[in-house]
């Protein structure tokens, strides 16, 4: 199953208005690539002054202003869309998930990730840089997700997520072909350590890494680290943007991953389990 995915970096601010129609454009200009499966980053829909912000613009599952766009968009593309991450309101409590959501072609909802990892960190050598994300955000149940979709079979993951190999390997014993990282990783641990932790996860998985980030300057005043890329299961980074908005394409060759874990079945030879249950 070979086909063109694309990996769309974005600069989101506080109007989700605005932010929508920035994602509608790019998604287009994938479509119009050739792409059959295209990855918004995290928090594409909103990235205000304050991490409680995003709490005003939670929605109910399965109906909502953000929603609606990307299933409509995904309709009138005829576009598969992962949709990096989404406020969903949590019953009994003011927090949201932050959720990775998967339409097909036809606009439908097919699968739903609701992020494992929190990002509760100051970050080393960052001037007083903090982040508390377990304040507005409730963790996801500990199911790996695996959706099938034209471009293969994808293991849904988001940014602080990267660090916890123990998922990936979850996902790859799932039947994952294709790993996506929808982000918004801060300057200094990008510069440290995005290229390095997304090849590290497309070799020992042999999988591809769609990676899409934010990029740029917040309304927060946040700066994040762009520099979107997509890996292929032997490590190689087959595209990548830098800081400014736009699209990242590359095909899956899925005869060259075939052979590439057959003749390399190191999958195969795993002798510890994950910590993870199996995939729901």
């Amino acid at each position: 199953m070979n086909a063109t995915v694309a990996a769309i970096q974005m600069n989101s601010g506080d109007d989700v208005v605005a932010n929508l129609e920035q994602a509608a454009q790019l998604l287009r200009e994938a479509a119009s690539a050739g792409a059959r499966l295209a990855v918004l980053p995290e928090n594409f829909a909103f990235m205000g002054k304050h991490e409680r912000d995003k709490l005003a613009h939670a929605e109910a599952d399965g109906r909502g202003l953000i929603q609606d766009r990307i299933a409509a968009l995904a309709r009138e593309l005829d576009l598969w869309i992962i949709a990096g991450t989404l406020p969903i309101a949590v019953d009994g409590e003011p927090r949201v998930y932050a959720s990775c959501c998967v339409y097909d072609s036809d606009g439908a909802r097919v699968a739903r990730y609701d992020k494992i990892h929190l990002f509760d960190i100051d970050v080393p050598n960052g001037g007083g840089e903090r982040y508390r994300e377990s304040a507005s955000i409730a963790p996801g149940r500990l199911h790996p997700v695996v959706v099938d979709t034209p471009a293969g079979r994808v293991g849904l993951s988001v940014c602080y997520d990267v660090r916890f190999p123990e998922l990936y390997r979850a996902l790859a014993q799932a039947g994952a072909e294709l790993l996506v990282v929808p982000a918004a990783f801060t300057v200094k641990t990008g510069e440290a350590h995005w290229d390095l932790l997304l090849r590290a996860r497309a070799v020992e998985n042999l999988c591809y890494v769609i990676a899409p980030g934010q990029c740029g300057t917040h309304p927060s005043g946040r700066a994040t680290y762009g520099h979107s890329l997509i890996v292929e299961p032997w490590g190689e980074v087959l595209a990548a943007r830098a800081e400014a908005p736009g699209l990242v394409l590359a095909a899956r060759d899925a005869e060259r991953q075939a052979e590439l874990r057959q003749s390399f079945p190191a999958l195969a030879h795993r002798r510890l389990q994950t910590a993870y249950p199996p995939s729901l």
